[in-house]
């Protein structure tokens, strides 16, 4: 308890020190086109090619479970992903002519991979008849899919998104409403109407490609429903006054009841609450009363569900290999419980979901907690690394550290460094689109910064240039250190429906790869076995022990500092700061800055708020020790004009405001030990584009970076050295 109150008072001094220096000016955004021009700073096509997409360029699980390709299964290939989210509000898919563009934008911008999610509620989006797709939405998706494969990006999709699948006559497709994703497990009317699905979307030849989606080799990955857990979908459906769990479980789980007891007495003997009123054999066992109430009845409801998950999984993949689908499948793609996780065991690929101060939406009254992800030691990425299954590919479908909170720009440091450090194999940055290619467009969701929207947003478009450096660049390298946590299977649940693994183990994932493991397949490598009764000073020591840590590594839990086995990243709870240093990219981020941070080449010599800096090579050697052209990133915080919360902390929203989107004044003091005999830092825009330098010198290099340059507020800098 004293640490707690003690590490509480740090946290609050911390705080009140970042927003003491914070300045309060706000500087509108000039730029309005934001497609970047070819050998643009920020197109990284040049050093990040994307391969042309054929059949021996088909992604598969290649060695040690990672995406490879079929040509060379042997070497891992990290995809950056980018989400596309579309919908009328947010302007729907795009004409010809813009999908063209859209497509070489996202490969100058270093992405190999796109999500289409809810496929399904754009095609049925104002039609009232069952399976009556919009024809010119369908056109649009399917010359967007071959302008994707022109430009060498891979396709992820969902089987289905919209709880309305594609029944006619609804007007709520992005909503909750519906119950379709629940009703597959017991129901098979609805079986067979995502079936039809399957044919009719993925299994339609499309006239721009010459082949069904289905049996494309750009079709990696396929997750059979978006978020599909059956205690997940409860969970969505939950109101006040309602029972937590829906009656048309109640007998399925009946008949599971009885051929796992084959009779009340014996059920009676395992549960200490069944009624006198309740029999197998008249199917009157009820469900659990409260979801929050551990027992036995809870944890027999999990076994079902983790039966019924495998079964229909199998049943839904057997629909895909039918068409001809040869890509990787995979479902239930969040929940980080041990019920989900076995339910994810026999997957070809695992694919997760994860946020960092989560938006429920977008009326005024929506809530942030405007707290730091660093200072909780990014729990949000602890919490899916340990949901991994060790040995196959492993997706993140959807993340974010959302719009409005001002410490955003974390994200675009800590997911692709540690995504990288474990040795991930695709990232998705959840949102309506990654980009847009000009600010203005007339549509609902194009006319503010809004959260889901990273497209708008200098700070989260900041974080996406640094993953593409970070990660698929593979600036970051990944672990040899791995510890499995053992999994035995169905005695691994307990009472407790939200049960998932312990955070003060997941701390192990800021070390080193972590991910779940059959215990039979474990040899004397240190691991977290079952029951958890490890900590991680224990593993830790473990791991220095046999030397697969180095001795010198300076993680300490107590202190609150963790580095990776790698020695490229360090991050420090207390101070609310992470700190990346590779032969190509040094970076931090910080929630202040007390004394210099020395990363090796860069050093940080003072800054006047929080914020996030980066310094990456560009040139063809990418070492910073070497290059003469760098790109510097400075992102602090950003916000829409007019926008206006119902409370000082600006937790609680009011109105979003409007365009132009605001970038908060700020600057840093930075030094490099390098040495030229002409140096030169020059704004890049939004757009790509270079403007006249702001800082030059001779010799040593070092100079005050700030946001407000004569050619409109930016988070790029080219540095140059002559």
């Amino acid at each position: 308890m004293k640490r707690r109150i003690v590490l509480a008072a740090a946290a609050m001094l911390l705080a009140i020190c970042s927003s003491a220096r914070a300045s309060d000016a706000w500087l509108p955004v000039r730029d309005v086109s934001l497609e970047l021009g070819a050998g643009s700073p920020l197109d990284f096509s040049s050093f990040l090619p994307n391969a042309t997409i054929d059949a021996d360029h088909r992604l598969v699980a290649g060695a040690d479970g990672r995406l490879a390709f079929v040509i060379s299964p042997e070497k891992p290939e990290r995809m950056l992903c980018a989400s596309l989210a579309w919908s009328p509000a947010s302007g729907g898919f795009p004409d010809h002519d813009t999908a063209d563009r859209y497509a070489r934008q996202l490969a100058m911008r270093g992405y190999n991979l796109a999500r289409l999610h809810f496929v399904d509620g754009s095609l049925m989006f104002g039609r009232d008849r069952d399976f009556d797709f919009d024809p010119e939405t369908l056109d649009r998706i399917h010359y967007l899919l071959a302008a994707l494969k022109r430009n060498g990006i891979y396709w992820m999709m969902d089987g289905l998104s919209s709880l309305r699948g594609v029944y006619g006559g609804f007007d709520d497709r992005w909503d909750d409403g519906g119950n379709l994703k629940l009703e597959l497990f017991v129901d098979d009317r609805a079986f067979d109407h995502w079936k039809r699905m399957q044919e009719a979307i993925l299994g339609r030849v499309n006239p721009y490609t010459g082949v069904a989606p289905i049996r494309d080799d750009a079709l990696a990955v396929v997750i059979l429903a978006n978020e599909n857990g059956m205690e997940f979908d409860t969970v969505v459906h939950d109101r006040p006054g309602k029972a937590p769990y829906d009656l048309l479980l109640a007998k399925p789980f009946n008949d599971w009841l009885a051929k796992r007891y084959g009779s009340t007495e014996a059920l009676a003997k395992a549960w200490r609450d069944l009624r006198s009123d309740e029999t197998i054999e008249a199917r009157s066992v009820e469900l659990p009363s409260d979801r929050y109430v551990d027992s036995p009845r809870l944890r027999d409801l999990q076994a079902f569900f983790i039966e019924t998950e495998r079964d229909t999984t199998a049943r839904m993949s057997e629909v895909l290999r039918r068409l001809g689908y040869r890509g990787l499948i995979s479902n239930y793609n969040n929940w980080p419980t041990v019920q989900a996780s076995l339910s994810r065991r026999g997957l070809d690929a695992v694919t997760m979901n994860t946020y960092h101060d989560w938006v429920s939406g977008y009326a005024p009254g929506s809530k942030t907690t405007q707290t730091s992800s660093i200072r909780d030691g990014v729990s949000y990425i602890r919490m899916i690394a340990a949901a991994r299954w060790l040995g196959r590919p492993f997706v993140i479908s959807e993340y974010d550290h959302l719009f409005w909170n001002r410490y955003r720009y974390e994200a675009g440091l800590a997911m692709p460094a540690y995504a990288a450090l474990q040795g991930w194999d695709a990232l998705c940055r959840h949102g309506h689109g990654p980009i847009v290619l000009s600010y203005g467009e007339p549509f609902p969701h194009k006319k503010a910064m809004l959260p889901y929207a990273i497209a708008l947003d200098p700070v989260a478009r900041a974080g996406e240039t640094l993953s593409a450096l970070l990660y698929r660049r593979g600036d970051v390298a990944t672990s040899d250190v791995t510890v499995p946590f053992a999994v035995r299977g169905e005695k691994d649940l307990s009472d407790d429906m939200q049960a998932r693994e312990p955070e003060h183990l997941t701390d192990l994932a800021l070390l080193g790869r972590i991910g779940l493991e059959d215990a039979n397949r474990l040899g004397k490598i240190p691991a977290v076995m079952q029951p958890r009764l490890e900590d991680s000073e224990g593993i830790l020591e473990n791991l220095r022990q046999s030397g697969a840590l180095a001795s010198n590594n300076g993680t300490s839990i107590d202190a609150g500092i963790y580095q990776s086995s790698t020695g490229e990243i360090l991050l420090n709870r207390f101070a609310g700061q992470l700190r990346v240093a590779t032969a190509a990219t040094e970076a931090v981020a910080f929630s202040s800055l007390r004394e210099p941070i020395d990363l090796g080449v860069l050093r940080i010599e003072g800054a006047d708020g929080n914020g996030l800096v980066a310094l990456s090579a560009l040139d063809a050697q990418a070492s910073l020790a070497r290059s003469r052209r760098f790109l510097l990133i400075f992102a602090t915080d950003a916000q829409n004009t007019d926008m206006t919360f119902r409370d000082t902390e600006e937790k609680v929203i009011e109105d979003f405001g409007r365009l132009p989107v605001r970038i908060r004044d700020g600057y840093v003091d930075l030094a490099l030990a390098r040495t030229a005999e002409t140096w030169s830092v020059s704004p890049v825009g939004l757009d790509g584009k270079v403007h006249a330098a702001v800082a030059e010198g001779k010799g040593d290099v070092t100079f005050r970076l700030s946001n407000d340059v004569p050619s409109g507020p930016t988070t790029y800098f080219l540095l140059e050295l002559r």
